[in-house]
């Protein structure tokens, strides 16, 4: 399932998100950033050890990473160059600045994956996992955001929800289509043109049947008529 924002694809697939042939990747990741379960030990596992070598510098440097920032690292063995890790927010029924610290995370994430000028992201769905995020909830959150930043700050091609269970892909794709519902088929209107009798007098008094001197005239659908050639027309009953 896809849609174009700006000049962009927000696409959605059902799949591992260790396979994605993308300039990088987002881990839904832990504060300290040492991997874990879920996608965040699957990434960790499928990269290899130079990706938790560098996570550790990091949290060496800076300290554990706050919920809805993000920060980069290699992707190792990984078909993606690099690795983006940011972290949700804990559910706690939503009036807990949820909604927009899980913005912030997928923000923060494009901002930096445009900072690198990387072109193509892949992300998981974040804190819909062990952090207990509702997933319908979630989805609306993750989208609207990519939307907005594809519509007002641009700089990416491709942004690619990567979804592991039917249904999370499921929720994703009800939550696109009410957004950004599917585009309607355009048809054009039809015209129903009948013919109706004209007779027409001449001054010297005869009739001339149905048909008129030779002039040209547009009707509504902006066919031209030529009256030398063909009866009177009338768009309607």
């Amino acid at each position: 399932m896809e849609r174009v924002v700006g000049k962009a694809r927000l696409t959605l697939v059902q799949g591992d998100i260790t396979r994605q042939k993308v300039d990088v990747i987002v881990n839904a990741a832990n504060p300290g950033l040492m991997g874990g379960g879920g996608v965040d030990g699957a990434i960790h596992a499928a990269g290899g050890p130079a990706i938790l070598e560098e996570c550790k510098a990091i949290v060496a440097r800076q300290g554990s990473l706050p919920a809805g920032q993000a920060v980069l690292t290699t992707g190792g063995r990984l078909p993606a160059r690099y690795i983006i890790h940011t972290v949700g927010p804990v559910w706690r029924g939503g009036d807990q600045g949820e909604p927009e610290t899980l913005a912030s995370a997928y923000r923060e994430s494009l901002r930096l994956a445009v900072s690198r000028g990387l072109k193509t992201v892949a992300f998981s769905s974040i804190s819909t996992g062990v952090y207990g995020y509702p997933v319908e909830l979630a989805a609306r959150v993750c989208l609207q955001e990519a939307a907005r930043f594809l519509r007002e700050e641009g700089g990416v091609e491709e942004v690619r929800m990567v979804l592991f269970s039917s249904g999370t892909m499921r929720a994703f794709q009800q939550a696109l289509e009410e957004l950004m519902p599917s585009p309607q088929r355009w048809e054009a209107p039809t015209f129903v043109w009948h013919v109706v009798s004209l007779t027409i007098v001449s001054p010297t008094g005869e009739a001339r049947g149905d048909e008129a001197p030779r002039k040209s005239v547009r009707g509504r659908a902006g066919r031209r008529i030529d009256r030398g050639r063909c009866a009177i027309l009338r768009n309607g009953t």
